[in-house]
C-alpha cells in the first residue's frame, strides 16, 4: 500500500492485462493505482448535474484513478475492475442489493475474471479477425473503451433525437466495434455493411464470440431458483454509496 498526500492507494489488476493497449500506454503493464475514496469524492455522488447527465459514475472513477491515464481510453472490462475496486476501497467488500423481494450479500472481492483464451492477444494490438459463418465473409473488430461507449451513446441519443422510437443500439454498437469487413476500413463501407448487408444469424453469432472472447470480470451472482447462467449484478450510484438511498 503507497500514500498520496496521506491517503493510501492500491494498484488493482486489469482483466485485459494490459495486452490491447500501445506498449509505452501506462495501462500496458496490466495494472492501474488508485487512491481510497474520501469525503471529497462522496461529494461527486451527490452531484445532481452529474446524476442527471448519467456521468456521475465516470467522475467518481477519474477523481480515484491515480496513474497517469488518458480516462477515454481505458477498456470497458478494465474500467469495470476499476469499477468494483472504487467500491471495495470506498465502503468494503460486502454488498447488499435487493433481488426479486429478497435481500442478496455478495463478496465484491471474490469477482473474479472471466475465463477467457488470451492466446490470441497480441501485445499491444487491439484488433482481432472472426468469419461470419453463414456468408464466410471476414471482419476485424476491436475491443470497446469508454471513449468508443461515449461515442456510441451519443450517437444512439442523436438518433433518438431525430425519431424518438428508434432502436438501433445493436446496429451502432456493431458499427462501432467492427473496424474492416474483406480488408476494407473505409468507416462508411463498414456502416453500409451492417445497415444492409449483416445477416441477423452472423450478427448473433458474431455477439456470442464477443462474449466469450472478451475478458472482463465475472458480474453475476446466482440467486437461489434464479436462472442458470447468472444475473447481473445491479451497479448504480447506490453500489457506491449504499446509504445514500439513491
Amino acid at each position: 500500500m503507497e500514500k498520496i498526500n496521506n491517503i493510501p492507494t492500491e494498484v488493482v489488476d486489469l482483466p485485459s492485462k494490459g495486452l490491447l493497449y500501445p506498449k509505452d500506454s501506462p495501462l500496458a503493464g496490466g495494472t492501474i493505482e488508485m487512491k481510497y475514496m474520501t469525503a471529497k469524492e462522496e461529494d461527486i455522488l451527490t452531484n445532481q448535474a452529474y446524476i442527471q447527465k448519467g456521468i456521475v459514475i465516470d467522475k467518481l472513477l477519474q477523481a480515484l484513478i491515480v496513474s497517469p491515464i488518458q480516462y477515454k481510453d481505458l477498456l470497458i472490462c478494465d474500467k469495470n475492475a476499476v469499477m468494483v475496486a472504487a467500491r471495495v476501497l470506498g465502503y468494503g467488500e460486502i454488498y447488499e442489493f435487493e433481488y426479486a423481494g429478497n435481500t442478496e450479500q455478495i463478496d465484491l472481492s471474490k469477482i473474479e475474471n472471466k475465463d477467457v483464451d488470451y492466446g490470441p492477444f497480441e501485445k499491444g494490438e487491439n484488433s482481432f479477425e472472426f468469419t461470419l459463418p453463414s456468408t464466410n465473409r471476414l471482419i476485424t473488430f476491436k475491443m470497446l473503451t469508454h471513449g468508443d461507449e461515449s461515442n456510441i451513446s451519443r450517437e444512439i441519443e442523436g438518433l433518438k433525437k431525430i425519431k424518438k422510437d428508434d432502436s438501433s443500439e445493436l446496429s451502432t454498437r456493431m458499427k462501432h466495434v467492427i473496424t474492416s469487413i474483406d480488408g476494407q476500413t473505409d468507416i462508411k463501407a463498414i456502416r453500409s455493411f451492417v445497415d444492409t448487408e449483416f445477416l441477423a444469424r452472423d450478427a448473433r453469432a458474431f455477439r456470442n464470440h464477443l462474449r466469450t472472447f472478451q475478458p472482463d470480470l465475472d458480474l453475476r451472482f446466482y440467486p437461489e431458483n434464479g436462472p442458470s447462467g447468472g444475473v447481473d449484478i445491479p451497479i448504480g450510484v447506490g453500489f457506491f454509496w449504499p446509504d445514500a438511498g439513491i
